[in-house]
């Protein structure tokens, strides 16, 4: 079990006879990290998973939720009235009704930044994949096919070098950041498309140039990486229109949200070769259906939304979401959304 350092110190003298129910936590913790921190704070309950129809029943007289993806509607919520505190241990905090919950005066908070270099490292692996076909070749080597060879190489797909190329970052707040930094050190030139101009004491003396019509971003990268938040004006960022801009030889990447892709738009691209290829950590409906018509489409590698999932940063944002609480029983929460 890896502990969290300094628990004791954290969090003595803070313990409450608060109920506190974690509604979904096996995806957080599946046994590696502890819950110490919140068990340091109360009366602590987790469940693996927890299906629409129980929620109620289990959160009934707990003060404090905790939640990653268990959807907590108003009408849940109405029926919760001792809940005082939503604990959301992921960023995104779609899974609550925000307003609903204001209503009743219950104090919602989410956990930012927390995988900032677990996500922008797992983009590069993605990338590094597409590049190199790394996975690939082991399992050429693997069927016998470099013992059948008559040559002392053999390669089953191209492969490519990235320095050189054009790296373009949708949204280039801290992930986007970090990705740069990784793509800086592999010699790529480095393009940004974000809503507020980029100031050059952040950068870190990396060469970034701003883009600021996404068009142009899509037509001029030799890879596109996905890095913003999922909005009504972000959905479907990449449609048909944007994968006709964009080279064939290039790869898209999307580690952040799946509707920012069409991935109707996006197989179709594939199959039919104008685009080189795909790396995906984030599908529109996960887990996807056996119908989705990425699975099955060429040069399109998918992970299972694992890029935020190192050891490293569940146990961060174990940290943070138990300071989130801590701050809130102390009457000053922090993270709080709205």
């Amino acid at each position: 079990m890896v502990q969290l350092r300094s628990i004791k110190d954290v969090f003595s003298g803070m313990r409450t006879d608060m109920k506190i129910v974690c509604l979904d936590g096996y995806t957080l913790n599946p046994g590696d990290i502890s819950w110490s921190p919140f068990e340091a704070l109360g009366s602590f309950v987790t469940y693996d998973r927890t299906s629409a129809d129980q929620i109620v029943t289990r959160a009934q007289g707990a003060q404090i939720l905790l939640t990653n993806k268990t959807m907590l509607s108003a009408r849940t919520l109405t029926q919760l009235p001792q809940a005082k505190y939503i604990g959301v241990l992921a960023t995104g905090y779609n899974v609550v009704d925000v307003k609903a919950a204001a209503v009743q005066g219950i104090v919602v908070t989410n956990v930012p930044a927390y995988g900032t270099d677990s996500v922008a490292q797992h983009a590069a692996a993605l990338l590094l994949e597409l590049a190199r076909r790394v996975g690939l070749h082991h399992q050429a080597v693997a069927a016998g096919q470099w013992t059948k060879s008559p040559d002392f190489c053999f390669a089953v797909a191209p492969v490519i070098e990235l320095t050189g190329r054009t790296l373009g970052i949708v949204g280039f707040g801290r992930i986007g950041l970090a990705l740069a930094r990784i793509a800086s050190a592999m010699g790529m030139i480095l393009l940004a498309h974000h809503p507020r101009p980029l100031e050059p004491s952040r950068l870190g003396g990396l060469n970034v140039t701003q883009v600021d019509d996404v068009d142009d971003l899509f037509a001029q990268s030799d890879v596109i990486s996905l890095h913003c938040p999922l909005t009504e004006q972000t959905k479907h960022l990449v449609n048909a229109r944007r994968l006709a801009m964009m080279k064939p030889t290039a790869f898209l990447l999307n580690t952040g949200r799946g509707p920012l892709v069409d991935q109707d738009a996006l197989a179709k691209a594939l199959h039919e070769g104008r685009l080189a290829g795909a790396g995906l950590d984030v599908l529109d409906v996960e887990p996807p259906a056996s119908n989705n018509p990425l699975l099955a489409a060429p040069n399109c590698i998918i992970t299972p939304h694992l890029a935020w999932y190192a050891q490293e940063a569940r146990q961060r944002l174990m940290r943070i979401a138990a300071e989130n609480l801590h701050a809130f029983l102390a009457g000053k929460p922090v993270n709080v959304v709205r």
